[in-house]
């Protein structure tokens, strides 16, 4: 049985998701790649877009998402961390 995520391994997941897709995806992809229901993929992505990990983009056939550096920048830093507590066991 796989463990619950918690908040820092869903932003990652959902940034991975908009990083996989040449850094700009709608809305319906992040929610079925990142697994979420839609109300709380409506939530994470008000609050990266808030904390500027990405960019919401409006056009006539409705919303795309793009990462930021600073999207870019989590994402390798959580690698970093993730490699770490690997490295002892502590995952």
């Amino acid at each position: 049985m796989n463990k619950k995520r918690n908040k820092l391994e869903i932003i990652r997941d959902i940034l991975q998701v908009i990083n996989n897709r040449n850094g700009k995806i709608k809305p319906t992809h992040i929610l079925y790649k990142s697994n979420l229901s839609h109300q709380m993929m409506e939530e994470y992505l008000k609050e990266l877009i808030s904390k500027e990990f990405i960019i919401e983009s409006r056009n006539k056939t409705g919303k795309t998402y793009s990462i930021t550096e600073k999207g870019h920048e989590y994402i390798k830093k959580y690698s970093l961390i993730a490699e770490f507590t690997e490295s002892f066991g502590l995952e």
